[in-house]
């Protein structure tokens, strides 16, 4: 007996109406800034709320990271879990803990943590205060290739765990399969032995050509090992603005202080201004040219940024080489957008403040 499986129409027509309906969705979903009161937290099975800023879980589906707010009430200790992506922690408000694999990390506001994929993790509040912070994850991007998976393990001690999946670290020989077993095993150490926690207080900004001051909060140029999310936060001067450019992918922008706006557009000139504060999300994707302007006087802003340029922004430059898909304006345009920071008289850097 045989089977025939078909679609009733070409393979073309299907591609076609799929390829259409995913991008109108697509469009539909686009937030340009997510506010602060937009975003609703709701109790949980582990113990604290949890709120979306994007991601599918809150109506606002996303292709490679999503952006999640976590409370914590004063007492409270979470369950312990663990999943095939790995997460980048902002802390926004509140004194905590994180235990990573059973060691254990203290955290206050403005610190920033690493949870590797397959770690088992809790957190805890034992402060007088609600703590909060943010996720970015790489969930949607293992969703699409359907390797999504969560394990919930309760209140089980850590040493009663099972620790992450198991790996071959070296295979003798010359052929293509020892090879891979060998590259694969070296990077698994490597990943498994990467930094995970950034301290507020260890920091330093420096002046760049963009007219701001930055740092890296959690990147592989100071230790970490993760799925290509890399976090860094700049800050702006009062009244001056960030010089130009644009990328592909998805970029968002978590302001921690101050309040401003930003310019999005397909060109340098003609595009929409998107106001913004304290707590709120910017989006920057779809290829758009954008800039930042902190709009107070008198004090700075700073901005929290998370993309994932060193895993699918480089991978997308490889394929479309050579097309360039990141892009600045001429040096003379950029350093005309953006005043020299070292005229600048920078405050002192003090951990944020909630709310």
């Amino acid at each position: 007996m045989t089977t025939r499986t078909t679609t009733g129409v070409s393979h073309y027509q299907v591609q076609k109406s799929r390829r259409a309906k995913f991008i109108e969705d697509w469009r539909r979903n686009h937030r340009d800034i997510v506010a602060l009161e937009d975003v609703t937290t709701h109790p949980t099975e582990r113990g604290g709320r949890v709120g979306v800023y994007v991601g599918a879980d809150g109506d606002r589906p996303t292709r490679t990271m999503d952006a999640l707010v976590h409370e914590f009430d004063p007492g409270t200790t979470t369950t312990v879990h663990r999943h095939s992506w790995d997460a980048m922690v902002f802390v926004v408000a509140g004194w905590g803990w994180t235990e990573i694999d059973g060691q254990r990390i203290e955290w206050g506001p403005g610190d920033a943590l690493h949870l590797p994929a397959w770690a088992w993790h809790r957190s805890g509040n034992e402060g007088t205060e609600t703590a909060r912070y943010l996720t970015f994850s790489s969930e949607p991007m293992l969703e699409t290739m359907g390797m999504s998976v969560l394990e919930d393990a309760g209140d089980t001690p850590h040493s009663e765990l099972p620790g992450r999946p198991a790996y071959t670290q070296h295979l003798d020989g010359d052929d293509p399969y020892a090879r891979r077993v060998r590259r694969l095993g070296r990077e698994q150490r490597s990943r498994r032995a990467g930094r995970l926690h950034t301290s507020w207080d260890d920091l330093e900004l420096v002046n760049t050509p963009r007219g701001t001051r930055t740092t890296f909060l959690l990147d592989r140029a100071i230790g970490y090992q993760a799925s290509g999310i890399t976090m860094a936060m700049f800050e702006i001067a009062p009244g001056r603005g960030q010089s130009m450019h644009r990328h592909p992918g998805e970029a968002w922008l978590y302001v921690v202080e101050g309040s401003g706006h930003t310019y999005l557009g397909t060109e340098p000139e003609g595009g929409t201004v998107h106001p913004w504060k304290k707590g709120d999300l910017i989006v920057v994707d779809h290829f758009l040219w954008h800039r930042h302007f902190n709009d107070d006087p008198e004090k700075t802003a700073k901005v929290v940024r998370i993309h994932m340029f060193d895993s699918l922004l480089e991978t997308m430059r490889a394929l479309c080489d050579p097309l360039v898909l990141f892009e600045e304006p001429p040096p003379h345009i950029r350093d005309k957008q953006a005043e020299d920071p070292t005229t600048v008289q920078w405050p002192a850097l003090r951990r944020p403040t909630w709310p």
